[in-house]
């Protein structure tokens, strides 16, 4: 009895505040549709401005390029490989997805890269140092002497290739 008097002297206030509840999520939806909406015009969706003026975009190739030197390998290899999708021709663009490929220890998918890249480019330094590496990570010691070799013929000066070099003779030295 005490319960149901208590009930019947709050019952307004609970179904004011219910019903004030009720009109504050329609005034919410109602706010969420456009006059063209409730006109039944049709409107143009407009898409909002970019945050960077268009000419500061970035390419596939420049994001795969600095996801790779973040260490960030699964992005880097989402972003050469749409690069190559993009542009089949792009040598750059195999030779960093064929490095990821490395990081990622899918030699098989390296190779593949690799392969792409030597047809469009040919045996550049670059090419040699990297396949090179390739096969230091894998323990051909034999493959990545011949390549890493080759490369420092060609750039002598390239400090990357002097370093691969270094590695090679280190890695063979701890086997002897």
């Amino acid at each position: 009895m005490i319960a149901l008097s208590l009930l019947v002297r709050r019952l307004p206030r609970v179904l004011a505040l219910g019903l004030l509840g009720l009109s504050l999520q329609a005034c919410q939806t109602f706010e969420a549709l456009s006059p063209a909406a409730t006109t039944g015009a049709t409107t143009v969706a407009v898409a909002p401005a970019p945050s960077k003026p268009l000419d500061a975009v970035k390419s596939d190739l420049d994001l795969g390029k600095e996801h790779y030197r973040a260490g960030h390998f699964g992005l880097a290899e989402l972003h050469f490989r749409r690069a190559v999708e993009q542009e089949r021709g792009d040598g750059a663009a195999w030779l960093g997805l064929a490095a990821t490929y490395d990081r990622l220890r899918r030699f098989d998918l390296a190779d593949r890269a690799y392969a792409e890249a030597l047809a469009i480019t040919g045996p550049t330094a670059a090419f040699l140092n990297n396949r090179g590496y390739s096969y230091m990570l894998r323990g051909d010691v034999r493959r990545a002497s011949a390549d890493l070799s080759r490369a420092a013929a060609i750039d002598p000066d390239d400090e990357r290739i002097q370093v691969n070099l270094r590695a090679l003779d280190q890695r063979v030295r701890r086997r002897g």
